[in-house]
């Protein structure tokens, strides 16, 4: 039985029932109350008018980028925008296509279905949303053997929104059914900073400037991370300073999770220095590393990487990973540049 790894604190991934809760307390309703992600907020104001405008259900959507950023939220604000309600799936709940037909026939005019993990739909449900998106239509075979019929059954306009953190894994046919495709960036410290005081105003907690600054600093660019970050520096503070969040109990708060000035964990720094002392600064591949810090490869490629690749800290080339300078410097490891290979 494989061991059972405490959850990290900066995980993007929702790692306990509390974050669930904490999201749906503190998610913004509408588009005027999204912080970041300006351009999509743009687009999806402009699709979302011009569809009320004609009565009609929003094109499908997809979303894609690292976990944490804010696609789930997303399906709901564009709900709330189109005056409907969001049904909440994923891709792995979905095991028949039977699953898919029952959600989809229960659904009204203009009700957006959230499909998280998109990529991971098998291929018979993928046969069953064909037609549902395109056509808003469900095709289902009665009988078997040679007296089987197909029968086409008329369903309400929909919008499918899906989220995927893999686009290269979504298949094409499924792809091209999306009427808009928007990546989901990091956010910038700032628009971390306005939504934790957001979220702290939300909580009823005080907080210095300058202690929502430095969450906002170690948040890896992530909202989920921020909101989680301040539910542990709330704590702290509540014990410790009468509630009120100062930079100093922030410092001890998020010094005692092990989460750096930079947003990283001891996973991160496993990473890099394994990297570095293990394999002399790579290049590496991706399964080694894992191995090397007994993580899954999925979870290195998929949650780690991004936000080192970010700061600058690794590089992806065709022969695997490599440490650059900045990441030496942070680990306060001297660093030698890689030996040329020599001509032959």
């Amino acid at each position: 039985m494989a061991e059972q790894k405490p959850p990290r604190m900066i995980s993007p991934e929702r790692i306990a029932e509390d974050d669930t809760v904490l999201d749906r307390a503190l998610r913004p309703q509408r588009l005027d109350d999204l912080i970041g992600q300006d351009r999509i907020r743009d687009n999806l104001r402009t699709m979302i008018a011009a569809a009320r405008a004609r009565n009609e259900a929003l094109d499908h959507v997809l979303f894609y980028g690292p976990p944490g950023l804010g696609k789930t939220t997303l399906s709901f604000i564009i709900a709330a925008e189109m005056g409907s309600t969001v049904r909440v799936t994923s891709g792995p709940a979905i095991e028949r296509a039977g699953d898919l037909a029952a959600i989809l026939t229960n659904l009204r005019a203009r009700d957006v279905l959230f499909i998280d993990e998109i990529h991971r739909l098998n291929r018979a449900v993928e046969e069953i949303l064909y037609p549902a998106m395109e056509d808003f239509a469900l095709d289902v075979v009665i009988g078997k053997g040679p007296g089987a019929r197909s029968v086409r059954l008329r369903l309400p306009s929909i919008t499918i929104v899906g989220a995927t953190t893999r686009l290269a894994m979504i298949s094409e046919p499924l792809r091209a059914r999306f009427g808009a495709t928007f990546r989901l960036d990091f956010y910038p410290r700032e628009a971390l900073a306005q939504i934790i005081a957001r979220a702290a105003r939300l909580l009823k907690t005080e907080a210095e400037a300058d202690a929502i600054e430095e969450i906002a600093r170690r948040a890896r660019g992530t909202p989920r991370v921020a909101l989680r970050l301040l539910k542990r520096v709330r704590d702290h503070a509540q014990v410790h300073g009468e509630g009120h969040i100062t930079l100093v109990l922030a410092q001890e708060a998020l010094a005692q999770l092990e989460v750096d000035e930079l947003g990283l964990d001891d996973l991160d720094r496993r990473v890099l220095r394994a990297i570095i002392e293990k394999f002399n600064g790579g290049p590496v591949g991706l399964d080694t590393v894992a191995a090397s810090v007994s993580e899954d490869s999925d979870t290195l490629a998929d949650v780690v990487e991004p936000y080192l690749m970010q700061l600058g800290f690794l590089e992806r080339t065709t022969r695997g990973r490599v440490a650059t300078q900045r990441a030496y410097e942070h680990l306060g490891i001297p660093y030698t540049p890689p030996a040329q290979m020599s001509l032959l």
